[in-house]
C-alpha cells in the first residue's frame, strides 16, 4: 500500500473563496489558468471562484467548471513541485479532472465540457424538477428497497445516485419521490437525511434525454489513452484507453457513482496514500471508513497544500 493515488471532488465541494490563497502565494497561475477559463467560458469563473456570490456559484454551469478548474490549478502546484501519482479517480464531476491528470483530455476541453454538461443538466432540471439527498446509517440494499416504495408511492422516478461509503447512500429523483424517500428512510431507522445543494437531480434516468448533446460534444474532443491509471467512478475499474474514457463520462448522467467500489480497487492496486486535489475534504472522509489505513492528504487551501508537500517530501526521502 505504498503507491499514492489523487482524488479529484466533484460537484457540492465548491465554496466561495476557493483557491484565492493558492493563487495568491503562486501568482503565475492566475495567467496560466484564470485569465484562460475567463477567456475560454466567456465570463470571470476566476471571481466567482474567489468572490462569490455563493448562490451564484451553486449553479451548475458554474459549480461545474469552478471545481474542476480549482483542481486543475491545485494539480498544477503539486506536479511544480515534483509530486506525482501512481493512479488517479474522480467522484462523478471529479472524473473530467482525474482524466486532465492522467493525459486523456486537455484541461481547456475539460472546462468546456464541464460547462456545457452543467448547462444540460439545469436545463433538464427546469423541466422536470428533481433534488438529491444523502441518506446516512442505512446500507445500500436498504436504500434501493426503499427507492421503489417511494416510487411506488409518489408515481415518480427517485433511483440510488451514489453510493458513497457503506452507510452513505444518495438518492436522486423528481421531488414529490425524493421527499416521500426521506420519510420512508426516518422511519427505517437512518440517522440522518440531507437535501443537498445541487440544483437538481444527477446519475438517474430523469436525464437520459441530454445524453445526445452531450455525446456530440465529446466525440468533437481529443481523447488520449492514460498515461497511468484512472479508476473510473461509473465502473469502479481502470479505464483502459481514450474511447472508454468517453463512454464513462457520457454514462454518468444516468449512471451510479460506485465511489465505495471506487475506493476498494483503489486499495486494491496498491493506493494507500490519498491526496485529495482540489476544494473539500469529503472524499478522503469516506476513504478513510471504506479502506482504513489509508493515509490522506488535502489540498484545498495553502496551508493544507503546504502540510500535504512536506508530508509527500518526507515519505519520498
Amino acid at each position: 500500500m505504498d503507491r499514492t493515488a489523487f482524488l479529484f471532488p466533484g460537484q457540492g465541494a465548491q465554496r466561495v473563496g476557493m483557491g484565492l490563497d493558492l493563487m495568491r502565494r503562486w501568482p503565475g497561475l492566475t495567467e496560466s489558468y484564470y485569465r484562460r477559463a475567463d477567456e475560454l467560458l466567456g465570463f470571470e469563473l476566476s471571481r466567482l471562484c474567489w468572490e462569490g456570490p455563493a448562490a451564484q456559484l451553486r449553479q451548475m454551469p458554474v459549480t461545474q467548471p469552478a471545481v474542476v478548474l480549482t483542481s486543475v490549478v491545485a494539480l498544477e502546484v503539486l506536479r511544480a513541485h515534483g509530486v506525482v501519482p501512481d493512479l488517479a479517480a474522480g467522484h462523478s464531476l471529479g472524473e473530467f479532472s482525474a482524466l486532465v491528470c492522467a493525459g486523456v483530455l486537455d484541461w481547456t476541453d475539460a472546462l468546456r465540457l464541464v460547462r456545457l454538461r452543467g448547462e444540460l443538466m439545469m436545463a433538464a432540471n427546469a423541466r422536470v424538477p428533481g433534488k438529491m439527498a444523502a441518506v446516512v446509517g442505512l446500507d445500500l440494499a436498504t436504500v434501493e428497497e426503499l427507492c421503489l416504495k417511494a416510487a411506488a408511492v409518489s408515481g415518480e422516478i427517485v433511483e440510488v445516485a451514489n453510493h458513497n461509503d457503506f452507510t452513505q447512500v444518495v438518492v436522486s429523483g423528481q421531488t414529490a419521490a425524493v421527499g416521500a424517500l426521506t420519510e420512508l428512510v426516518g422511519q427505517a431507522g437512518a440517522d440522518r437525511v440531507v437535501v443537498l445543494q445541487i440544483g437538481g437531480a444527477a446519475h438517474c434516468t430523469l436525464l437520459g434525454g441530454v445524453e445526445d448533446e452531450f455525446a456530440a460534444a465529446l466525440a468533437d474532443v481529443e481523447f488520449r489513452d492514460p498515461v497511468i491509471p484512472v479508476v473510473s467512478s461509473f465502473t469502479a475499474a481502470p479505464v483502459r484507453d481514450g474511447a472508454e474514457a468517453r463512454t464513462c463520462l457520457l454514462r454518468q448522467f444516468t449512471g451510479r457513482v460506485d465511489w465505495t467500489g471506487t475506493a476498494q480497487r483503489l486499495a486494491a492496486e496498491g493506493a494507500g496514500n490519498l491526496v485529495e486535489v482540489g476544494p473539500g475534504k469529503v472524499l478522503g472522509g469516506l476513504c478513510r471508513r471504506i479502506t482504513p489505513g489509508v493515509v490522506t492528504h488535502r489540498t484545498d487551501d495553502e496551508h493544507q497544500l503546504t502540510r500535504t508537500l512536506a508530508a509527500l517530501a518526507d515519505r519520498a526521502r
